[in-house]
């Protein structure tokens, strides 16, 4: 029983797999996050291209 016990505590494979589970998921959270910035970005530009192109036409 305790070679079976020592043999558990000496084993990592389980450690390895939850550590790279947590570097996935930290990769996953920075794309969502980049991606929304970048959506928002990208939503304020074309908004404020879209209102000058009206402005421009309503003035001609």
């Amino acid at each position: 029983m305790s070679k079976l016990f020592s043999r558990f505590l000496k084993d990592e494979s389980g450690a390895t797999a939850i550590e790279y589970g947590l570097i996935a998921a930290l990769i996953s959270v920075a794309i969502i996050a980049g991606a929304t910035t970048l959506g928002n970005t990208l939503s304020t530009t074309f908004n404020n291209i879209s209102t000058k192109m009206n402005n421009a036409s309503a003035a001609h």
